[in-house]
């Protein structure tokens, strides 16, 4: 019988391996050299998902609330994870709360209008 420390690993699935590695990168998007602060802390401007659509930041959330969901990732990808989450969390707020702001303004020039 082999002992433990010699045994390897289960080879993981052509399947896990991908997901796996679609979640690594994802968790290495979010990093931004340099800086000490999470990503959702930045203000918009300093956010690498600024320049989404509500629309493609909302199907990116999306898909790392799955990774996030699915586990079976190493801890500092499960953090790297939860602040690409946070970041993409953050551009969606912004755009419903400008689309909000919009839909105000236009109801209150429409009021004075009648």
């Amino acid at each position: 019988m082999t002992p433990a420390s010699e045994r390897s690993a289960p080879e993981k699935s052509s399947a896990e391996k991908s997901s796996t590695e679609k979640s690594t990168a994802k968790a290495s998007a979010v990093k931004a050299p340099g800086k000490s602060r999470s990503v959702a802390t930045q203000p918009l401007a300093e956010n690498p998902f600024a320049d989404f659509s509500y629309e493609q930041a909302r199907e990116e959330l999306i898909e790392t609330v799955r990774a996030l969901e699915t586990g079976g990732v190493p801890l500092e990808e499960t953090l790297a994870l939860w602040e690409r989450g946070e970041a993409l969390a953050s551009v969606c707020q912004d755009r419903l709360d400008g689309a909000r702001a919009r839909l105000e303004r236009a109801s209150s020039g429409d009021d004075h209008g009648q």
